[in-house]
């Protein structure tokens, strides 16, 4: 059976849609995935150049497929080279979620100063986006920058408090022995 690879990737993204409207809070049980994406943060945009208008890109069954494809081939495949280029081709790296997921995969590769540079974007995009704030949070913990670990943990508990599966995820992270070489 020969198909072509964009009816290939036409088909899995189709899938991945399906099983994740079928699953519903299940897939939001990971650890701070993020498979609904948010919308962008305002910009008044006084001055610059109008962009295309992307609030309503969240009900956009391109975007959406696109972006849960982008999620499993992060979670499910840990393809993270491929899921950055699928990411960034869905046009929306202002959005907190997707940058924050950018930032995931580049931190997953050990590129450590790119993904610093996401996961920022991401917070300026949504200063109170809670994953962000874990998997930042996350890299600090990798990098041995544990006050600053602390941090973020505590954002998160101001966030979405201390029974939040992203605040369990960081605190057990910070209760782990410095120089345990752990990468979460």
């Amino acid at each position: 059976m020969s198909k072509s690879p964009k009816s290939l990737w036409k088909f899995l993204g189709l899938a991945v849609l399906s099983m994740t409207l079928a699953a519903g809070p299940v897939i939001s049980a990971y650890a701070a995935g993020g498979d609904n994406p948010s919308p962008p943060a305002s910009d008044s945009g006084k001055g610059k150049k109008a962009k295309k208008d992307k609030s309503s890109a969240i009900d956009d069954q391109k975007f959406l497929a696109g972006y849960h494809a982008a999620y499993a081939t992060i979670y499910d495949k840990h393809d993270y080279t491929a899921a950055i280029e699928q990411l960034k081709a869905l046009g929306q790296d202002d959005r907190a979620d997707v940058a924050n997921l950018i930032g995931y995969s580049y931190r997953k590769l050990g590129d450590y100063k790119v993904s610093q540079i996401w996961y920022e974007r991401a917070l300026k995009a949504d200063p109170a986006h809670v994953r962000t704030w874990q998997y930042y949070g996350l890299w600090q913990v990798e990098q041995g920058n544990r006050d600053q670990a602390q941090y973020h943990l505590n954002r998160i508990a101001q966030l979405a408090g201390t029974s939040s599966d992203e605040y369990r995820s960081l605190a057990a992270a910070l209760e782990k022995p410095p120089g345990t070489g752990l990468v979460y």
